[in-house]
């Protein structure tokens, strides 16, 4: 039940029935989020061996590279925030880039080469041998990413994916991939829980090679 107030006109309450269908539209959704983390918990083995691997690499110089569209670029900007700043306890940072957030080359890019190029071309000026790039799209279908691992593995960079249901062109062309059986949104919730799960892994690794003295 909604309560609405207008002073102007009445000065008591206005009392209106919460439609059962607003209601009935929540719980389908959130029907839908156990199928999703179901999904990814299938894939906890491969989540934690990012984890560890991403550690390794980047305790040793190495760097991260995350690319998206639309929601999936504000994952990506997530994901590189953890890792730049820290996901729960203090820690040094760690090199990670999200190339959708720069956007004056986005747009430089997108004008003078064509928006498939935005990230492709991103990727070739900052990526180097032994580093990662993660790609994360709902979908698995954009052509801007499918360049982008392209780019990467020509610079000889790793490629992760994290995706929607499988199989999807972007998922064949990552190295590895994560891909969520589920529709768009319910895979970008997914997405999230899955990087602060990586970021959990990463963050525990680090800790571990901290007090072996590895770093």
């Amino acid at each position: 039940m909604k309560v609405v107030i207008d002073r102007r006109r009445n000065p008591e309450p206005v009392v209106e029935e919460l439609p059962q269908e607003a209601v009935d539209v929540v719980l389908e959704h959130l029907g839908q989020v156990g199928p999703a983390v179901a999904s990814l918990r299938r894939e906890s083995s491969r989540l934690a061996e990012w984890g560890e691997e991403l550690a390794r690499r980047l305790v040793t110089g190495k760097k991260v590279l995350a690319a998206g569209n639309g929601g999936d670029a504000a994952e990506a900007q997530h994901f590189t925030a953890e890792l730049v700043g820290r996901h729960v306890q203090d820690r040094q940072a760690f090199p990670a880039i999200a190339l959708p957030a720069d956007t004056s080359a986005v747009t430089a890019i997108g004008d003078d080469y064509g928006y498939d190029e935005v990230f492709a071309r991103q990727v070739s000026g900052h990526i180097r041998s032994g580093d990662v790039l993660l790609l994360l799209s709902a979908n698995g279908n954009s052509p801007n990413l499918l360049a982008a691992a392209e780019a990467a593995h020509k610079a000889g960079a790793t490629v992760w994916a994290l995706t929607g249901a499988s199989p999807n062109p972007l998922a064949g062309a990552a190295d590895e991939a994560i891909c969520i059986n589920t529709d768009a949104s319910h895979t970008q919730e997914a997405h999230l829980i899955a990087i602060h799960a990586l970021c959990g892994c990463f963050d525990a690794a680090v800790e571990r090679f901290r007090k072996e003295g590895r770093i």
